[in-house]
């Protein structure tokens, strides 16, 4: 069994957080009015509400919080997890704020959490829940597309937002804009092409954007490209799962390890993320899975020799425990929160790079952004312009041939470049378009702090400064 071994003198998920925000604003020129006023959570609200299932009433507890409203509406996914309480709910909520901030997406941070294993409910049960629970925070626009915009999380997807979407509708009747209220709806439900790939995808494009820099690779004691990296991923959940495929499939980076619930995989050859993920459904674990290695304890391959390590599942994976045996030099953090603060000094101390959460997992509310955008406008992207940039590129190419005919060259385009050539873009390559700049453009806005000023020595701090300064900058514009 996979186990998160924690001292008790860790901090909080919530305490990290704080933790690594002061470690950035004691390096700002930040009044101690607006600094407190970015620190704190706006408003958390609470509810508890029952629903009849099987013969009896059961109570459930679910959160909202909003960090900041410097923008609005506000963002963040709404997770379904037994483990989910106040201060995780907040910490997420802050993580979202400077999240946005970083990669530019024009929305403050929100989280929220319904207390509830989805494994113990049947899904016309489930469906009761979700739709109750989004009820009772629509009555107080708590998921309103002006002012509060959920998305999915750990243990909701495509199937809880479309409820959640329908449940707005049938109480706002007349809001022409009620798909906006919510985002990583299904295609059909006024989704967005690329959606729920988003996260994994912008794990990738976060780990390509790091390998064009000589001198960050160099920091980590790494050299050339992804292809032949070693990677172990923590969590194959969706994130991890479509991070490890791009990965392995488009970079050519081995995945020798992959650890989940009941144990970890391992094999320094690479392991097929494909089979391994139709196994994981199959079986509903990775056990008895016959082309890797086992290890009972799936923590311990955390440790393992590796070039990337990707935390990908729960917060708080690597701690005070464990931090002083990893031996990854390079850490992307997929998760929310994977490394705490204690954490993150001894693996700074050590040289370890860390391409800290608020960054690499941030392509799930860059494309997130995009359906919001989509939904507003009415209309899918490519729509109006993809035939007449195929009209364009056929002028080209038919003068092109003409030149050639009327010249008498051996001269020809090769099938497969006019075939690429003249198709237009449709969503899905616009969307990855726009996910592949605002991840470029997010990374250089950092490494430009972590490498021009001597008082930042990672990434994680580089992030939070870029990220405390933008809000800054809002609150100001209001007359704070």
């Amino acid at each position: 069994m996979t186990t998160v071994h924690q001292t008790s003198a860790e901090p909080s998920f919530r305490e990290s957080v704080d933790m690594m925000f002061n470690r950035a604003v004691a390096l700002m020129d930040l009044s101690p009015g607006l600094e407190e006023k970015i620190r704190v959570c706006n408003a958390t609200y609470t509810v508890r509400f029952g629903v009849r299932l099987r013969g009896a009433i059961h109570t459930f507890t679910g959160y909202r919080s909003v960090h900041s409203e410097h923008m609005e509406p506000v963002k963040g996914g709404i997770r379904f997890a037994p483990s989910v309480h106040q201060d995780e709910v907040e910490a997420l909520a802050s993580l979202m704020t400077f999240k946005c901030a970083l990669v530019e997406a024009p929305f403050g941070g929100s989280k929220g959490g319904l207390r509830i294993d989805p494994n113990e409910w049947e899904p016309h049960e489930l469906e009761q829940i979700t739709r109750r629970f989004a009820y009772e925070l629509i009555k107080r626009d708590l998921i309103n597309p002006a002012q509060n915009v959920p998305a999915p999380d750990m243990g909701t997807g495509e199937r809880e937002m479309a409820w959640i979407a329908d449940q707005y509708k049938r109480m706002n009747t007349t809001d022409i804009n009620g798909a906006a209220c919510v985002t990583g709806k299904p295609i059909n439900a006024g989704g967005i092409q690329g959606r729920t790939e988003a996260t994994g995808r912008g794990v990738q494009y976060a780990l390509r954007e790091f390998f064009r820099y000589e001198e960050d690779k160099a920091a980590a004691g790494l050299t050339g490209t992804l292809k032949g990296k070693r990677v172990i991923v923590q969590g194959l959940g969706n994130v991890g799962y479509h991070a490890a495929k791009f990965l392995a499939q488009e970079d050519g980076a081995l995945i020798t390890g992959i650890i989940e619930r009941d144990g970890a995989l391992h094999n320094e050859a690479g392991l097929d993320v494909e089979a391994v993920h139709s196994w994981i459904k199959k079986h509903g674990g990775i056990s008895g899975y016959p082309d890797a290695t086992h290890q009972a304890d799936g923590a311990l391959l955390l440790e393992q020799e590796c070039d990337i390590l990707i935390p990908a599942a729960l917060e708080g994976v690597i701690n005070l425990s464990n931090a002083d045996r990893i031996k990854a030099p390079l850490i992307i953090e997929a998760a929310n929160g994977p490394v705490t603060a204690g954490a993150d000094e001894i693996l700074r101390d050590k040289g370890c790079v860390i391409i800290p959460d608020m960054y690499a997992n941030a392509g799930g509310v860059t494309v997130s952004y995009f359906e919001w955008v989509k939904n507003l406008s009415h209309i899918r992207f490519g729509r109006m312009q993809r035939r007449a940039e195929e009209a364009r590129h056929q002028l080209l190419v038919d003068e092109l041939q003409r030149l050639d005919r009327y010249l008498g060259s051996d001269w020809s385009m090769s099938k497969d470049f006019k075939e690429k050539y003249l198709r237009g873009a449709d969503e899905l390559e616009l969307v990855r378009s726009g996910l592949d700049d605002t991840m470029r453009a997010a990374y250089q806005s950092m490494r430009k702090v972590w490498h021009e000023r001597d008082d930042v020595t990672d990434l994680r701090t580089a992030a939070f400064i870029v990220s405390i300064s933008k809000v800054a900058m809002s609150y100001q514009a209001k007359g704070l």
